[in-house]
């Protein structure tokens, strides 16, 4: 399974980053349910190997173009975020006291807090895209306005995967012209 699953989320990374157009130093959140990989209810059957397999594959991708990683933990640390602390000092995040472990912040955000360089956790931020695995609510996490991004791969495994991008907001009315690169 761990190959297929590597495999899979590579593909999807690949597909969404295309899209997507993150430039270096942009920010990719993450939320994932590992139980819902594996067919279970959200935060019932949380695997600490799938967290770390899904984490590299997505880590890989993002580190080679540059961009930040958030790895959003579960409700019952409130939907924390691990983040770089360059990161969070860069953008003045406040930094937040509440480590993840498999049964509070699931199996994702534990991998990433064990595999990001100097990871912190802050309360929020405004990633320019992202990826939902599992049904674990990013929305919150993504600069208005979210783009809906359709991959050809719908599901890692027993999970729903979600995927979006961000774009600027459109101001002005009838006579207003747009960058069109920026969409």
């Amino acid at each position: 399974m761990s190959e297929n699953v590597k495999s899979a989320v590579t593909e999807m990374m690949d597909e969404l980053l295309e899209v997507a157009k993150l430039k270096k130093g942009d920010l990719f959140v993450v939320g994932c349910s590992t139980s819902e990989v594996l067919g279970e209810h959200i935060g019932t059957a949380s695997s600490a190997e799938l967290g770390e397999i899904i984490f590299r594959a997505i880590y890989e991708r993002l580190q080679e173009r540059g961009v930040y990683l958030a790895a959003q933990g579960c409700e019952h640390i409130n939907r924390a975020l691990v983040v770089e602390r360059e990161l969070a000092e860069k953008r003045g995040y406040e930094i937040i006291n509440v480590v993840p472990w498999l049964h509070a912040g699931g199996a994702f955000s534990l991998a990433a807090y064990q595999g990001l360089k100097d990871p912190v956790m802050v309360e929020n931020v405004r990633a320019q895209a992202g990826l939902d695995i599992g049904g674990s609510i990013i929305g919150m996490h993504l600069v208005p306005v979210v783009v809906p991004v359709r991959l050809k791969r719908k599901q890692l495994g027993n999970a729903s995967v979600l995927a979006a991008r961000t774009r600027p907001k459109y101001v002005g009315g009838p006579r207003a012209e747009y960058d069109f690169d920026l969409i």
